[in-house]
């Protein structure tokens, strides 16, 4: 049996995110509030088991993010884990990679 050739693959660089190529994919994600950052009480729903969680509307989306604009209208006041997830890391790639795999 002969030998594959292997053909060197060269990948495509990623568009890098940022404010203006974001996609708010992590605004469907469930989101615990563990600390208190100030987030508006109209925001804050309780999950299954009594825990405090950011408020998601009937489609998954958090119910902080202003549609229009797809930023967060509590920026400032954001939870931990929103302030932890950061823009481009390696959790925000993979959460990008899931939700355009939807939509494909």
């Amino acid at each position: 049996m002969p030998t594959p050739t292997l053909i060197p693959v060269t990948p495509v660089p990623e568009e890098p995110v940022s404010c203006s190529t974001c996609s708010a994919c992590c605004c469907q994600l469930e989101v615990m509030l563990i600390t208190d950052t100030g987030v508006p009480r109209r925001f804050i729903d309780t999950d299954d088991w009594g825990g405090e969680v950011m408020l998601r509307l009937d489609d998954g989306w958090c119910a902080a993010l202003d549609r229009n604009s797809m930023r967060c209208t509590i920026y400032e006041k954001r939870p931990l884990i929103c302030r932890e997830f950061e823009t481009g890391s390696a959790e925000c790639l993979e959460e990008r990679k899931g939700i355009s795999s939807i939509y494909v």
